[in-house]
């Protein structure tokens, strides 16, 4: 069973273009216990690339970001098929282990690589209990390496490790690769798109402390990697002042990154700067109110509202006063007239 897990696992895994180097891995995950997520899941990765997941209820593999079928390089025929021997894989592995909390996560991941000029890179496949790594084997450069139950310090010879070992290196490793090379070709715009960033730079009221908070925000951007930086008065900001800063996804598969600042009520001029792949020059962005001029900012706005309400109160007392003496005008033309009937 397990030749055909790795197979089905790593074998057919899609692949991706980098910079340098490029990854094919696909990563599943069995959850024994009551909890909000998918009893079962599983997702196939190039480089950062989602390209492909396993569907819980139908047992099916479906791909992402592709509407043929090129995505099935070794024609494995019915994925409901595939799908039903990894989840009894995966499940018949977990009953082995005691959950005594009730709740169990079984893991297994499995990656191949190639590194600059298309040299083979690592090998690895790796199994994980409820977040520890219980059996991980490696192989590059022509040696294995393994840590797990099968291999202790007097069954270095183990026939199952041998027959395991054998098998990645003749079989598993090789064929990955090749799929890798193969979807390189195949999916390789998609890895070389550019996606320019969208910065911000925010300033909010910190209600816990009392102070401010000043947020660069840099999102939507592809490929991953990112440099964004706080300054103050043109420096730097320390990174041990410095919240965030965690590389998260989208959904639509480009990224985001958050890097905050707590501060007080001070005078101090705050700007971002962001440097991307897509970005010809660095990308710099300044906050026009830090700090404690933002008091200063609702003050003006507030005196602004009262010098208006005044003036169209102002306005309002003129209007009266006019149309008053304008009444009072007609009132003395209409006397006037009269009189001047009553004569004749």
């Amino acid at each position: 069973m397990i030749k055909l897990f790795v197979f089905l696992c790593v074998l057919s895994i899609p692949t991706s273009v980098s910079t340098d180097s490029h990854s094919l891995w696909v990563l599943i995950t069995y959850i024994k216990g009551n909890t909000p997520f998918l009893e079962y899941s599983g997702t196939l990765m190039l480089d950062d690339m989602t390209v492909g997941y396993f569907d819980s209820k139908t047992m099916t593999y479906f791909t992402r970001g592709n509407t043929t079928n090129e995505d099935d390089l070794y024609n494995l025929g019915d994925n409901t098929v595939i799908g039903e021997h990894l989840y009894e894989y995966v499940v018949d592995r977990s009953s082995h282990r005691n959950n005594t909390d009730g709740l169990g996560v079984y893991q297994v991941l499995g990656l191949c690589e190639l590194l600059d000029k298309d040299k083979p890179g690592h090998f690895i496949f790796k199994i994980a209990f409820n977040g520890s790594t219980s059996e991980e084997m490696r192989y590059f450069d022509g040696k294995f390496t393994y840590k797990g139950p099968l291999k202790t310090t007097e069954h270095d010879n183990n026939p199952l490790l041998q027959t395991h070992m054998w098998y990645h290196e003749v079989f598993s490793y090789p064929n990955c690769l090749n799929t890798l090379r193969s979807y390189l070709k195949k999916r390789g715009a998609q890895l070389k798109r550019k996606v320019k960033p969208r910065v911000r730079l925010i300033q909010k009221t910190n209600s816990d402390s009392g102070g401010f908070r000043v947020s660069c925000l840099a999102t939507g951007f592809y490929p991953r990697h990112i440099n964004l930086t706080l300054f103050r008065d043109g420096q730097p900001v320390s990174d041990h002042e410095i919240t965030g800063g965690d590389l998260l996804p989208n959904g639509d598969g480009t990224y985001q990154m958050r890097k905050s600042l707590e501060i007080s009520a001070d005078k101090h001029k705050y700007s971002c700067s962001a440097t991307h792949l897509s970005l010809d020059n660095k990308l710099d962005i300044e906050l026009e109110f830090p700090g404690g001029t933002l008091v200063q900012v609702i003050s003006s706005v507030l005196l602004a509202l009262a010098f208006v309400l005044l003036t169209v109160v102002a306005i309002i007392i003129w209007r009266r006063r006019h149309h008053s003496a304008s009444y009072t005008c007609d009132y003395s033309s209409a006397s006037s007239t009269e009189d001047s009937v009553d004569k004749t």
